[in-house]
């Protein structure tokens, strides 16, 4: 810090970063906890989509078998 501020000045300046500092902290921390959570829930979302499109891919596959076995019996 420089002399040109008062003893008393450069105390509540000192005084405020160490207030402050912790304050930016919890936004950063706050900033990081909010990324993660959308990149959770893309990651959700993308999963989702694979598993309903299997599904729906197994259930054709196996309906096509189905239809195949009864038109071979008849």
């Amino acid at each position: 810090m420089t002399d040109k501020y008062s003893i008393s000045r450069q105390k509540a300046e000192i005084a405020f970063s160490h207030i402050q500092t912790p304050f930016f902290a919890k936004d950063k921390a706050l900033d990081e906890l909010d990324s993660m959570t959308q990149s959770r829930e893309a990651k959700t979302l993308r999963l989702r989509e694979e598993r309903l499109a299997k599904e729906l891919s197994d259930r054709m596959s196996a309906t096509s078998a189905l239809l195949a076995k009864r038109a071979g019996a008849r």
